[in-house]
């Protein structure tokens, strides 16, 4: 209980309680846009106004901790409702599941500021004993580092705990790729499928499986033989398919393409303008290069299909369709192509990405180099 003896000048917000000392409240927004209930103690009238003053102070210059009672699951719903509009929807998605998942059933009953490295580490030791992989974890790690760090910015806690924790190790993916030989033996498979056209854009342009379901025939010249990338497919789950921007600013590209893939899209255009007429008005004119009977994109279930029966009848059951990128920009490494272009080619925002990707190839390409110049001075010292 509290009398009703208030400070004076201070608008009612400064009081003396039963025990003696004296009391002043003031609230906070929290991150999930609760209004929170705070409180400064003194034992003088002058160090409540004086502690007030200051903790007003901090709330209005956006110092102040609101972290108070403030819960991991109720700070977390708060961020993620500030992220989500900031990301690709299927980002947001894979945030949500984690947080879903993972954080909250883990920490969501803890007060916000009381979270501390034991119980991130606690999640990381279950995550492992569940069969979740290093992979797995560390995507974990990813995002919490990620939302506290912004609680620690916020002051909402004094320190992000999961800086605190090593993230776990993950164990770099050994890159599949098609040989020079199963590239054609794929190319002979898919003779006369109805995918074809896809399966020789893709191994030979190293387009991304999003931006090829995302291609419309207004992006492709056939007469120049090239094609622009200028959007991608992203789909989720429960969520109808969605044209989106492309990955990054230089994932925007223009392709030139072979003159085998050229007559590839040139008999698939055909096919298709004759499926369009045998489906009369229950054909969607969207004008994508690959898509189903009535005219809609394919979906990546529908590719996925078709690839995995593919790289069965080939010897290639370890090899996604994405690797069909990877067995593009490997081959033309391999035949000297200079990795600039293979950059450019494949869109990566820096040539330090394709060169880390693709290091495993860079040995080869050093001793053709070698070889090229012992040719070269060669040539030179038999004809000064």
């Amino acid at each position: 209980m509290t009398t009703k003896r208030r400070a004076a000048g201070e608008g009612g917000r400064a009081y003396q309680r039963k025990d003696g000392r004296w009391q002043a409240n003031y609230s906070i927004s929290s991150t999930s846009g609760k209004r929170l209930r705070r409180s400064v103690y003194g034992l003088t009238q002058a160090e409540v106004v004086a502690k007030l003053k200051q903790a007003i102070a901090a709330v209005d210059n956006g110092t102040a901790s609101s972290a108070g009672r403030e819960t991991v699951a109720e700070y977390l719903a708060g961020w993620l409702e500030r992220k989500a509009p900031s990301v690709r929807p299927r980002t947001a998605d894979s945030y949500r599941l984690i947080v879903q998942h993972h954080l909250i059933p883990a920490w969501g009953r803890l007060q916000l500021r009381k979270l501390a490295p034991e119980n991130v580490e606690r999640l990381y030791a279950d995550l492992r004993r569940r069969g979740y992989s290093s992979k797995s974890i560390a995507n974990v790690h990813g995002l919490a580092h990620e939302a506290f760090q912004q609680a620690a910015r916020w002051r909402r806690i004094p320190l992000n705990p999961v800086d605190l924790v090593d993230p776990p190790r993950v164990e770099r993916r050994e890159m599949q790729a098609l040989t020079p030989e199963q590239a054609r033996a794929v190319l002979a498979a898919v003779a006369g499928d109805p995918l074809e056209a896809l399966y020789r854009l893709a191994l030979s342009s190293g387009i991304r499986q999003g931006e090829l379901l995302a291609l419309r025939w207004g992006a492709v010249d056939l007469v120049a033989g090239t094609v622009r990338i200028v959007a991608t497919l992203e789909q989720r789950r429960n969520h109808a398919p969605v044209i989106a921007e492309p990955k990054t600013a230089s994932s925007r590209r223009k392709i030139d393409l072979g003159e085998t893939t050229v007559e590839a899209l040139r008999k698939h255009r055909t096919a298709e303008i004759e499926g369009a007429l045998a489906a009369g008005r229950s054909y969607k004119l969207d004008g994508f290069v690959f898509s189903r009977p009535d005219g809609r994109p394919l979906s990546e279930s529908i590719v996925r299909k078709s690839w995995l029966r593919i790289r069965t009848q080939v010897g290639a059951e370890n090899v996604r369709f994405h690797d069909l990128r990877h067995s593009c920009a490997s081959l033309h490494l391999t035949m000297g192509v200079h990795p600039k272009l293979v950059q450019e080619l494949l869109g990566h925002a820096d040539i330090a990405i394709t060169l880390r990707t693709y290091s495993h190839v860079l040995p080869g390409m050093h001793r053709q180099a070698a070889r090229a110049m012992d040719e070269l001075l060669a040539g030179e010292s038999a004809n000064p």
